[in-house]
C-alpha cells in the first residue's frame, strides 16, 4: 500500500511540475478518499480589508525582484523543487516576503514531496487571508498575507492529522528568520536598554546616530498578549508600546546619555501619543532592565520636573522590562531602508 501511494505522489508531482512550467498551476496531491482543493471552512465572504501595508503597484515593483512580484503580486508560482525553502530544515520561522509579517513556525513544516516548502499550520490563522480561487478551471483556496494582500501559495486538505491541511506556499513569497538572530545575542561588554517614545521607526532612526550606540531594533514591549502582531497592537487591546531596544557602549555612551536623549527625542508630557498618533502603543515608557536603571530614570523625571522645561508634568511612564517581541522586518530600520531606496 505504502509503495503505491509513493508511485501516486511521484506521479502527481511530475504532474505538478509540468503544470507549473508550462501554465503557472500551485497544485497538490489528493489522498485517496479526499478531494485535491476545497475551502477547508476557512472562506470568508470576499470583502476587501482594511490592511496594515498599503503600497502602490509602482512601490511593489520598486521593492520586488521581477519574479517576486509575479508570484506576490501577480499570484504567480515557481516551479517546484526549484525553491530554497523546499527542503530547508533550519529552527526559525517564515515571513511574509513583501511585508514581514510572520506567518509560519519550522515546528509545522513538513515534506509532502510535491517540490514546494508546506505547512501544517500557520502561527495565527488571522495572519492570512483566504480566497475561492477558480482559475485555471478547477476551485482551489489561495492563502494570501493578511497584512500586505500579497499571494503565498494555496491550502488543501490533504495534509496531515489532525486538520489534515497543507499549506503548500512558494519559497520566494516566504523570508526566513532563524530562531536565533545575531541582533538579539548580547555582546560581551556592551549594555541594553528598552524606551518607547511613539512610533518606533523615527525613534529608532535618532537613537541609531547617537555615539555608542551599536545596534537598535523595534519591537512591542509592556502588554499582556503572547506574540503580538503590528495589526494587533495597533487595535489597541495588547497593552504592547511600539519600543525600542538598543544595544549600546557604556564606555562611550552611559545610560544617563541615552535617557537625556529619549527625552529630547519626543515630547514626555503627552499622555498615549506623540503628534497625530493616538492610542495607548504610542505612550512614552521606559522599561527598566535593573534597579540601576529605574532609579536613574526616575531621577531624570524628577530633575525634569524641577527644571520647569515643560509646562505640563512628565507622563512617562517607568516600568520593569518584559519580554521583548521584536517587530515585523519590515519595520527595522525603516528610515534607513526608505534612505537606501532613493
Amino acid at each position: 500500500m505504502r509503495s503505491a501511494m509513493n508511485q501516486e505522489r511521484v506521479w502527481a508531482a511530475a504532474v505538478c511540475a509540468i503544470l507549473a512550467g508550462v501554465v503557472g498551476i500551485h497544485c497538490s496531491a489528493a489522498r485517496p478518499g479526499r478531494e485535491a482543493g476545497g475551502d477547508n471552512g476557512l472562506l470568508k465572504k470576499e470583502t476587501e480589508m482594511t490592511r496594515k501595508i498599503q503600497k502602490t503597484d509602482k512601490e511593489w515593483k520598486e521593492t520586488l525582484t521581477p519574479e517576486q512580484y509575479r508570484v506576490l503580486r501577480q499570484a504567480g508560482t515557481e516551479r517546484p523543487f526549484s525553491g530554497k525553502y523546499d527542503d530547508h530544515q533550519e529552527e526559525g520561522s517564515y515571513a511574509c516576503g513583501a511585508c514581514g509579517s510572520r506567518l509560519f513556525t519550522s515546528e509545522t513544516k513538513y515534506d509532502h514531496g510535491l517540490g514546494w516548502p508546506s505547512f501544517k499550520a500557520p502561527i495565527e490563522k488571522d495572519r492570512l487571508e483566504f480566497r475561492e480561487d477558480r482559475s485555471p478551471g478547477m476551485v482551489r483556496t489561495e492563502v494570501r498575507c493578511a497584512a500586505c494582500g500579497s499571494h503565498l501559495g494555496h491550502v488543501f486538505n490533504d495534509g496531515p492529522a489532525p486538520t489534515g491541511e497543507h499549506y503548500c506556499i512558494n519559497s520566494i513569497a516566504l523570508d526566513f528568520l532563524p530562531a536565533e538572530r545575531p541582533e538579539e545575542t548580547k555582546k560581551a561588554g556592551t549594555e541594553s536598554a528598552v524606551f518607547a517614545a511613539g512610533c518606533f521607526w523615527g525613534v529608532e532612526d535618532k537613537f541609531l546616530r547617537v555615539k555608542g550606540v551599536l545596534s537598535t531594533r523595534v519591537g512591542y514591549s509592556g502588554g499582556h498578549t503572547k506574540d503580538p502582531t503590528y495589526q494587533k497592537v495597533c487595535s489597541d487591546t495588547t497593552g504592547h508600546a511600539e519600543s525600542v531596544e538598543v544595544v549600546f557602549d557604556p564606555e562611550a555612551v552611559s545610560y544617563k546619555e541615552l535617557l537625556e536623549a529619549f527625552f529630547r527625542f519626543h515630547d514626555p508630557t503627552q499622555v498615549n501619543r506623540q503628534g497625530p498618533d493616538e492610542g495607548t502603543q504610542y505612550r512614552s515608557a521606559i522599561f527598566y532592565l535593573d534597579e540601576t536603571q529605574k532609579e536613574a530614570a526616575l531621577k531624570a523625571i524628577e530633575a525634569l520636573n524641577k527644571s520647569g522645561r515643560f509646562e505640563q508634568p512628565i507622563a512617562t511612564h517607568v516600568l520593569p522590562a518584559s519580554e521583548f517581541y521584536q517587530a515585523e522586518d519590515y519595520h527595522q530600520k525603516y528610515y534607513e531602508k526608505l534612505r537606501t531606496r532613493k
